[in-house]
Order: structure tokens, then C-alpha cells, then sequence
């Protein structure tokens, strides 16, 4: 819809009695234009479809037999899963990322950026104000076209003052604004539920790089561990060659097995290096920052319990934020189909001047120094060639994708779920297995030992025991924090960490626009 270009000016006339008088007389034209105009406006339709919710039908319960498992109406809240861990360090590793995380700053931005958008569809509802002032001094020439009014005593060279307020107003009839700024609220929602987004997944993946930190710890306890009781068998070994009782063979293949122990060192510590320092990233930290703060102490993954409080798929539409910002965008493309859809009908505008003319800036105050204009428009394009029905269809399929990326993220939120739900069970049944393995590792190592140094068994009987040891030894950690991981992409899956009674962030002024120190601020005039 293009607006006609209006404008309309105030003057200030020499009178209280001659201006009232002259000003009821010659705005009663703009006066009853204006009346006019707000009887279209309030008489106006709004075009284009109606936003309606959709509806879509899901189960009454989670298909896999794990949910039933680990739904404990007396487990964790979801809002503070983590508080679950009983860990000190990543309560305040949590709180520490809601302050300091980028990823969160920059969804807080998005926020702002959106507000700023509604405020712009906003501002097309009221009409548009400018004040304008000119002085022009000319001088003629006495051979040229104004030398006529020379001779006739016009002075030369001589001066024109001009003051006023102009005006425009677009007459939304038809729902174009409307629609802008419902467009425009529901981007706002939107960008809303992008910072819950951003604030699950980050509270999400804090907890999971420091279980990954805790468990690449462990994994290094269980080398170290093995690897000194290598070393020793290695000195035993050895002593037993000087005696001449084992041959080369058994020492050389007890330095294989150390050696081998030794070099699976640095690897762990190149993932443990990595993962502190990106724990270390999404809280908004540099580099090594957390090192002193993540020191292996206590010797143990954090194990807090699997059961939850499990909420129903149907309660997902309302948890999960990623979900809720699909839904608004959703109803921010219907709206556009309708901002399309008001190019098809004509468009109204109100305009006008009101002004102050004078040959010298000392009679800008007579009366007969007041003019004024009024300019109503109507615009109405019969023919585009096909572009402003084209335009209706290219929002129309828009929003056809808008609806199926609404139940993409229906479906892959239910998905989430269920997955999650299963890796949690089944790793901790690996787990469990695994535990046992270890144990029994542990018990073949002690039994073996006495047998070889007994002389009832070879020593690579032996070797093969701690090798066994070992890599259980390792699977048992790794299993041991998947489990915990699977418990916190559970918990992001179900949309935990947030609460419909949770405070909008506030959005600060844009660093880029913040008055630099010592500056004197100005007044904000809305604009």
C-alpha cells in the first residue's frame, strides 16, 4: 500500500480572539476531513485469514515402557533439574552461564531487536509530524522575468520566512497496519521463546560438558591406577628374570602392556583439556579459567537419581520453548498473508498543511500571514501485472511451511523424548553390566597374580587379566557418564529449566548506542 505524500502545519496568528476565530474557520475543513477519517477507520475491516491455534492429537502416554520406568511424581522439578546432582560446583557453574553465556546475550539482543520491529509497525497507526522552516533572500534581475515586479516597486533584493507543521496519516481500512503489528507482536513472542530455547539447551549443556570433564577425570584415575599396578608387575617381573626363574619374553611383554597403559594418557588428557575449556566458553569465561575450579577431588561422576517427574506428551506444546516459538511464527507468517492480501483494496491517506508565510519575519504573526492545505488521497492499483496476487500466494506458501515446520517440531520434540527415555534406560542396564564385569575383572587379576607367582599359570594369563581390567575399567566410567548425560538430554527434552512465571529478560540500550562517559545525555524524543 503506498501512502500519498501530505503534509500539514500550525501557525501561531497575533490574537487570542483573531486567532480562535480564524483557526475554527479555516480547519473546519480538515476538521470534518478528519472526522471522516476516523469514521473509515473505525469502520474498517481487517483482511486476511484469522490466526486460529492448530490442534494436533497426541497420545495420552509415552509408547516406550522406559517412561513408566523412571516417571516418579516425587523426582526433581524440571525447572531446577540439576539441582538433583547435589553437586555445589555446577549450581553455581549454572548460575555463573546465566550471567556471563554469549549464546544467552545474544538472545537477549534478538529480544530487543523484535521490540524494536513492534515498535516500528506500531508507530504506522498514528500519523506522521514534521516541522519545517525556511528563509530565502533573492535578488532579481532587473533583465530577467521578475524584473517586471521591480518596476512595479517590489523590493530587491527581498525576503520570504515560512513556518509549519505538516502531517500524514495512512487511513488503515483495510487491516494493513493491524496486521503489521500482529506480524509483529508474535515476532516478539517469538524471540521471547528463542531466549527459553537458548536458556534450556545452555543449562543443558553446561551440566553435560561438566559430566563429560568429571568423566574423561575418572577414565584418567583408572589409567593411572592401572598403569602403576603395571609398573609394579613389570619391577616383579624383572626381579624374577635376575633369578632366572621367567624368561626375556614376560618382561618385554609386561613393558608392552605399560607402555601401552601410558600412551592412552595423553589422549585423555587432550579430552579433558577440551572439554574444560568449551564449560569454560559457554559460561562466558576464557580459556583455563575453570582449571583450578575443576581439580579432581572427589573421585566420583556425579549419580543423582534417574526417576523424575515425567510430564505427559500432550504437556509438551506447553513446556517445550522451541515448540512455542514455532507456534509463533506461525502466527506471525498468517498475519502477513493478510498485510499481502490489503494491496488488493485501495488505500486511503490524509494529509494537509498548515502554514506561516511573510516578506519579513516580524509579520509572521498577522493574519494574513496564515495559509493552509488539506490533501486527502485514495490509491487503488487496478492492474500489477499479477505481482500484488502473487504476493498474496508467495505468504500464503510461506505459511503452508510455517504449519509444517509447526509439526516438524512437534514431532522431533516427541522423538526427543522417547529417545531419550530409552538411552537412559538401556545405558543403565549397561552400566549395571559393566559394573559387574569390573568386579569380576578385579577378582581374575587377584587370583591370577597368585597363581603365576605360584607358578600354576603363564604370565600371559596375567597380562591378559590386567588388559581386561583396564578397558572394563573404562567402559565402566564412560557408561557411568552417559548415563548421567542421557539423564540431562531427558531433562532438555521435556523442556526443564524455565517457567511460564519466569521474568522477560530485560534488554538493555544497544552497546553501539550507550553515551560514551563524561558525554551529556539528551532527552529521548520519540521519534
Amino acid at each position: 500500500m503506498v501512502m500519498l505524500p501530505v503534509k500539514c502545519r500550525w501557525i501561531e496568528l497575533p490574537s487570542q480572539g483573531a486567532r480562535s476565530k480564524m483557526m475554527i474557520r479555516s480547519c473546519a475543513p480538515l476538521l470534518a476531513m478528519a472526522g471522516c477519517a476516523v469514521l473509515l477507520w473505525t469502520a474498517g475491516c481487517t483482511v486476511g485469514p484469522d490466526y486460529v491455534e492448530p490442534e494436533y492429537e497426541l497420545p495420552d502416554a509415552w509408547e516406550n515402557a522406559a517412561a513408566e520406568d523412571l516417571a516418579d511424581s516425587t523426582g526433581a522439578p524440571l525447572v531446577s533439574w540439576w539441582s538433583a546432582f547435589g553437586d555445589t560446583l555446577l549450581d553455581s557453574l549454572i548460575v555463573q552461564a546465566e550471567l556471563g553465556s554469549p549464546d544467552l546475550a545474544a538472545a537477549v539482543g534478538r529480544i530487543g531487536e523484535a521490540a524494536a520491529y513492534r515498535r516500528i509497525a506500531g508507530g504506522d497507526r498514528w500519523p506522521l509530524l514534521g516541522l519545517d522552516g525556511t528563509w530565502t533572500r533573492t535578488e532579481y534581475a532587473t533583465g530577467g522575468p521578475g524584473g517586471a515586479l521591480v518596476e512595479l516597486g517590489a523590493p530587491n533584493p527581498n525576503n520570504s520566512w515560512e513556518f509549519g507543521l505538516g502531517a500524514s496519516w495512512e487511513i488503515d481500512v483495510f487491516g494493513r497496519v493491524r496486521r503489521s503489528v500482529e506480524a509483529a507482536d508474535a515476532n516478539l513472542s517469538a524471540s521471547v521463546e528463542d531466549y527459553r530455547d537458548v536458556l534450556v539447551t545452555l543449562y543443558a549443556n553446561v551440566a553435560a560438558e561438566y559430566i563429560r570433564v568429571r568423566t574423561v577425570q575418572e577414565r584418567l584415575v583408572y589409567a593411572h591406577d592401572n598403569a602403576e599396578s603395571q609398573r609394579e608387575t613389570l619391577e616383579v617381573v624383572e626381579a624374577r628374570l635376575d633369578a632366572g626363574l621367567v624368561p626375556a619374553l614376560d618382561v618385554a611383554r609386561a613393558r608392552s602392556n605399560l607402555a601401552n597403559t601410558l600412551a592412552f594418557l595423553p589422549e585423555l588428557e587432550t579430552l579433558l583439556e577440551k572439554a574444560r575449556n568449551t564449560l569454560a566458553i559457554l559460561v562466558g569465561l576464557m580459556p583455563g579459567a575453570l582449571d583450578a575450579r575443576l581439580e579432581w577431588n572427589s573421585g566420583i561422576i556425579p549419580a543423582p537419581a534417574t526417576e523424575l517427574a515425567l510430564t505427559l506428551p500432550a504437556e509438551l506444546l506447553r513446556r517445550r520453548p522451541d515448540v512455542r516459538r514455532s507456534e509463533r511464527q506461525l502466527a506471525a507468517q498468517t498475519a502477513r498473508v493478510g498485510v499481502a492480501t490489503a494491496d488488493l483494496y485501495p488505500s486511503f491517506s490524509l494529509g494537509g498543511n498548515l502554514v506561516l508565510q511573510a516578506a519579513e519575519f516580524g509579520d509572521l504573526g498577522n493574519s494574513d500571514s496564515f495559509g493552509w492545505s488539506l490533501v486527502p488521497g485514495m490509491r487503488w492499483p487496478l492492474f500489477a501485472g499479477g505481482k500484488i496476487r502473487g504476493q498474496v500466494q508467495a505468504e500464503e506458501y510461506k505459511t503452508d511451511q510455517s504449519l509444517a515446520a509447526y509439526r516438524r517440531t512437534i514431532l522431533y520434540a516427541l522423538a526427543e523424548v522417547e529417545n531419550s527415555l530409552v538411552a537412559l534406560r538401556q545405558e543403565e542396564i549397561r552400566r549395571e553390566r559393566l559394573n559387574t564385569a569390573v568386579v569380576a575383572s578385579q577378582e581374575s587379576v587377584e587370583l591370577v597374580h597368585i597363581q603365576y607367582l605360584s607358578g600354576l599359570t603363564d604370565f600371559q594369563s596375567y597380562l591378559d587379566a590386567q588388559r581386561s581390567l583396564t578397558n572394563q575399567q573404562d567402559n565402566f566410567a564412560i557408561s557411568s557418564g552417559l548415563v548421567v548425560g542421557n539423564l540431562i538430554l531427558l531433562n532438555r527434552a521435556l523442556g526443564g529449566g524455565w517457567t511460564l512465571e519466569d521474568p522477560v529478560p530485560v534488554v538493555n540500550p544497544p552497546v553501539v548506542a550507550q553515551t560514551p562517559a563524561g558525554a551529556e545525555e539528551e532527552e529521548e524524543v520519540d521519534r
